[in-house]
Order: structure tokens, then sequence, then C-alpha cells
């Protein structure tokens, strides 16, 4: 605990801070949940879904299998050095999978159309299929499909939200790692590392893995209506859990309460093991420091 309240006289430090383009401030989440734009119940899609979950509820007298945490004593006002890697984890994994397949149908995967903005794949998928084309035609096609690719992010797409919070430097190294990913040739030369602030790495977790599924704000919902399917708002988060019980849920699972007569669930959450305890306790960090807004 006294680490803890060590952190927390951190906070004052992170205030305003951005990361790679300057003209992208650090700010509050704000609206309904992409599951309720669309219209999509939670048991419905696959989005915002590992499709991993914590441990069962242990009986009566069994011992929690909940480990030790490991925060760095430093996490909240550490730099970070990601590359494009971090930043797929941070926000596309979640619905895209680490392979970046995705689960057709709902969720399309990201290859092909990174693919598509590779000259040579261009080329060699057209001579396999006996067709000739000059590079410059494969280069216009290219551009088109880069052009396209990068709409997604800024504009988002029918099914994919957009993604405001990412600066240029971090869609470069994003689209680098996901030529890299896509297997496109000398993908592996263009990658680069960026400085993240601990502020902006919670923002991004937030806002495109949490945000995917629970409202910026809203009433905190009983263990009745947790058991009927309603999702907490992020609102309420940092009131009704501690920053330690939200480190564990994210990464390793925790019974919730539910029901009538309360009784300790499992829960519907998955598990994003593939999340340090550091990024998801700055993602507590940053819903401190940035309230949700409606």
């Amino acid at each position: 605990m006294k680490n803890l309240a060590a952190i927390f006289v951190l906070l004052s430090q992170l205030f305003g801070q951005t990361v790679g383009n300057k003209d992208i401030p650090v700010t509050a989440v704000k609206g309904e949940s992409w599951i309720s734009h669309l219209h999509k119940r939670f048991s419905d899609t696959s989005m915002g879904k590992t499709w991993h979950y914590g441990p069962v509820v242990p009986m009566p007298g069994e011992k929690s299998t909940g480990g030790q945490q490991r925060l760095s004593l430093d996490f909240a006002a550490r730099t970070m050095i990601f590359h494009g890697s971090d930043v797929y984890r941070l926000n596309c994994r979640g619905c895209h999978e680490e392979s970046g397949h995705g689960a057709p149908p709902e969720i399309n995967s990201v290859i092909d159309p990174v693919r598509a903005t590779s000259v040579e794949v261009i080329m060699a998928r057209m001579k396999k299929v006996g067709m000739n084309m000059s590079r410059t035609n494969a280069t216009l096609l290219t551009k088109q499909s880069n052009t396209a690719l990068l709409d997604r992010f800024h504009k988002g797409g029918q099914d994919m939200p957009p993604f405001p919070q990412l600066s240029e430097p971090e869609i470069r190294s994003l689209l680098a790692y996901l030529r890299q990913l896509a297997g496109v040739p000398g993908a592996e030369r263009e990658q680069v590392a960026i400085k993240e602030s601990p502020s902006h790495v919670g923002e991004q977790i937030v806002k495109s893995t949490c945000h995917i599924c629970h409202n910026a704000v809203g009433p905190n919902p009983n263990p009745q209506q947790i058991l009927e399917g309603t999702i907490p708002p992020l609102s309420t988060l940092t009131t009704r859990t501690s920053m330690p019980e939200f480190v564990r849920k994210v990464t390793a699972g925790a019974p919730i309460s539910m029901g009538t007569a309360p009784l300790p669930y499992r829960g519907r959450m998955p598990v994003f093991d593939y999340l340090s305890e550091d990024e998801v306790a700055n993602a507590y960090l940053y819903l401190t420091l940035y309230p949700p807004q409606e």
C-alpha cells in the first residue's frame, strides 16, 4: 500500500502529457461503447474478446489462484519505448487477435488489406494467376490500398471504430508491424521505436479495448443487473474497484458478485493476458486523471 501511495503522488506530473505528435493531446474517453453504437449485445459479438477467461471461483475453503502483482515502482512516471507490435496489442488485438485474422465473418482479417499495399505482393499474385502487371500499375493499386487502410484508422468503417487517439508516428509504426505480420517482403526493416507516456498508454487501452464494450458514463449496475447482462460504465470503475483489483481482473481474472442474493462468479469479461500489469495500471490512472465524459 505504501508503494501505491507513492504512485499517486506522481499523478500531478502526468496531466497534459502528449505522445509522438504534440497536436494530439491525451483526452477523456467519451460516449457510448462501440457495441452499443452498433446495437449489439456482448453475448452476440466477438468484439473486444480474447476468448481467454480467468480461473473459476474457488470452492469454500480453497485459496484463490491469483498470483502476487509485480508493478514497477515508477510505472506512473516512466516513459515507455513501444514498437508497432505494442501499438497493435493495445489497439487492435482485442478484436483482430494476435494473428491479425480476426473473427470472420464479423471481424475481417487485416492480412489481405495490408498485403494489398505491397507492390511485390501484388505483382507476385498477378503472375501466379497468369497475368502480367507493370510495376507502374501495381504501384498505383498499392497507393489506393494504402489510402484506404489509412482512412480506416482515421475514420473507421461500418463496424470498426476510428482511432483519433493515435498520432501519425504511431500509425506509421503500426502499419510497419502489420506489414511484417502479413509477411510483406522487407517489412522487418521498416520497424521503428516510439516513446509513449504512461497516460497515453492508458488512453490507448481504454479507448481501443475497454470502450469497445463499456460505455464511458452511466449508472453503476447492481449485482442482479450485471447477471442480466448489464456492463458497468468506465466512469464508476475507479470508485468500485481498487487499482490492484483492476490489474488482477484484467490480466488474470477475478470473481464478480452477481444475482439477487449476490454470489461470486467468474463473470463474462475475458482476460487480456497480453497486457502487462504496468500497462493496465496506467489505464486505471488514465481514468483517474481524465474522468470519462458523456
